[in-house]
């Protein structure tokens, strides 16, 4: 299948691409970056000189309409709605990594994001968390690949809202992110000196965009609104995602029939790992892969559930479910070209 990367030069596009290459069913047609383009894709990117044969190109829909089937769109938010609807409208499916097609109601994103760029098409493409909407995303042409918080978060949650064992709100959030997560720009607060033996949290008292993300898909497996109070950190680290959620059970719950719920869940799911009762996940288990590890355990002292998971914030977070998605879509084996181990060490 031919395949094109809109966006080739972020961090989300270069993992892509180091995924696609090794990818059996696809062809890399087209590679866009407007800050590179005309630039041969080995020259601007030397680790991928001789792998790829390939001139960075601008962003012109129309031109890689014609030559691609599916497209993965990794732009900014805003910048992104656009061209998704100029691909879309032409025949290409396109899995979209930004921001602008994963929420359903258009004044939450208005209130987050801003206006919409593409008002018509806004609230019609499937969430691509292949473990909760497997089914749509098999005969969706248009998928939001989720992001990296939400699908910590998500992951080891969800069981416990669709099973009706804790309480809806408030669920606490603590996560923290390797400073890829925030992309590759220059930002006094990303760069090294600054982020070196350092530690803070940031978008603080709901203000994460991804707090209406959370809220909607945990509300819809709960079947009643869910209230999540999320705080992100930046972590002194180039990539990896950990997240810890607290929630109420309802009822009496010990961490043996925790864990069972978790287990039971995501027993058949190749990329959710839960692990032996004691370990706790940890980034450089999953570095480099689309693996989420999963740990539940109350804490009998307090009654609270406490829910633990990791996952490459480049990889489950993004580049990593999008080609997930995209295996889905096509019918291939959702474990097509994803079924790495970590990078060790």
């Amino acid at each position: 299948m031919r395949v094109a990367v809109v966006g080739a030069s972020g961090y989300v596009g270069l993992e892509l691409l180091r995924i696609l290459l090794r990818h059996p069913e696809v062809e890399l047609v087209a590679v866009t970056s407007e800050q590179r383009a005309g630039e041969p894709l080995g020259v601007a990117f030397p680790g991928l000189a001789g792998l790829l044969d390939l001139e960075l190109e601008p962003n012109d829909p129309k031109a890689i309409a014609g030559r691609c089937e599916l497209a993965f769109t990794a732009l900014p938010h805003a910048v992104s709605a656009p061209t998704v609807a100029s691909l879309h409208g032409a025949g290409v499916a396109v899995i979209d990594v930004s921001g602008d097609f994963r929420l359903h109601d258009l004044a939450l994103y208005e209130r987050y994001y801003g206006a919409h760029g593409a008002r018509d098409l806004f609230g019609k493409a499937v969430y691509g968390l292949p473990e909760l909407h497997r089914e749509a995303i098999a005969g969706a042409s248009l998928v939001a690949a989720p992001g990296c918080y939400p699908t910590g978060t998500l992951l080891p949650l969800v069981p416990f809202l669709r099973a009706g064992r804790i309480e809806p709100a408030p669920v606490h959030v603590d996560a923290k992110s390797g400073v890829s997560g925030a992309g590759r720009k220059l930002e006094g607060g990303l760069l090294f000196a600054e982020v070196d033996a350092s530690f803070r949290a940031y978008g603080v008292g709901g203000a994460h965009r991804h707090v209406p993300e959370i809220e909607q898909e945990a509300s819809r497996a709960a079947g009643e609104e869910v209230r999540v109070a999320f705080t992100p950190h930046l972590l002194p680290t180039t990539r990896g995602l950990a997240t810890s959620v607290y929630a109420r059970p309802r009822g009496a719950l010990r961490s043996a029939e925790a864990r069972a719920i978790l287990g039971e869940a995501w027993q058949a799911e190749p990329f959710v790992r839960l692990l032996p009762e004691g370990e706790t996940p940890s980034l450089a288990a999953v570095r480099g892969t689309n693996f989420c590890d999963v740990q539940a355990l109350v804490d009998e002292r307090t009654g609270s559930l406490l829910l633990l998971s990791a996952i490459d914030n480049l990889g489950k977070g993004a580049s990593g479910q999008a080609v997930q998605c995209m295996n889905r879509m096509r019918g291939w084996p959702e474990t097509t070209a994803l079924l790495e181990a970590p990078l060790l060490p």
